[in-house]
């Protein structure tokens, strides 16, 4: 026997979502979900002898976001992600596991995957320019030599991007950049760091919600 009722429930179900078809509305909220999504990416390489590395500052500031918000990463295509949401915007966090040189490609890829546009994407990166600790964002510029960048600016056919850029500074000798930039950070610096890990996590949130502008304005100046 057929049951009325159902028929009935199955046919206002298929009304409705014509309807929401033919006015845009699942469209819409699709769209809206797109706009409050950001790829948060921080540069780095993979394997256990980078971990502490200076060079490895981008993975370090996701792994103390993640941690803070009780997400976990996951080792997907072409890096480990992990995904929180707070006050209705989602935040995918990215670190590549193509190595330094091909970050690009990962950040692509998680950019298409996830719809998410370009002003929405925020780079994490160390800089050697900048005195230990000092954080800059920026909403565009040049990979400043820095190899991780300058694969992401070829990759994505701009320099049109934020990127969130961490001092180690180049207390160096000379002929010895590569080292340093390897090596693992003092004693002194992983004291100040957790201080400095703090700060990065205000940044970031103050970009996904009063945007890039406001936030240079506000942090930069520190």
């Amino acid at each position: 026997m057929f049951d009325s009722k159902r028929i009935q429930i199955d046919y206002f179900s298929g009304m409705i979502k014509w309807l929401n078809n033919l006015l845009g509305v699942e469209k819409t909220s699709d769209k809206l979900d797109d706009m409050n999504k950001f790829l948060i990416v921080g540069l780095g390489n993979i394997g256990a002898e980078y971990v502490n590395t200076r060079h490895n500052i981008g993975f370090k500031v996701l792994d103390f976001i993640a941690n803070k918000e009780g997400a976990s990463f996951d080792n997907l295509k072409l890096g480990a992600v992990a995904e929180f949401k707070i006050k209705g915007k989602t935040f995918i966090l990215l670190k590549p596991n193509t190595y330094m040189n091909l970050s690009g490609k990962a950040v692509q890829y998680w950019m298409d995957k996830e719809k998410i546009s370009l002003d929405s994407v925020l780079i994490i990166t160390d800089d050697l320019n900048l005195p230990f600790g000092t954080i800059r964002i920026r909403s565009k510029g040049s990979d400043g030599g820095h190899n991780g960048l300058k694969n992401t600016t070829q990759v994505l056919n701009t320099q049109e991007y934020a990127r969130f850029r961490f001092g180690i500074s180049d207390a160096f000798k000379k002929g010895k950049q590569v080292d340093y930039v390897l090596g693992n950070w003092s004693d002194e610096e992983t004291e100040l760091l957790e201080e400095k890990m703090d700060l990065a996590v205000k940044m970031i949130l103050s970009f996904t919600t009063i945007g890039i502008n406001r936030t240079m304005n506000d942090f930069n100046r520190r």
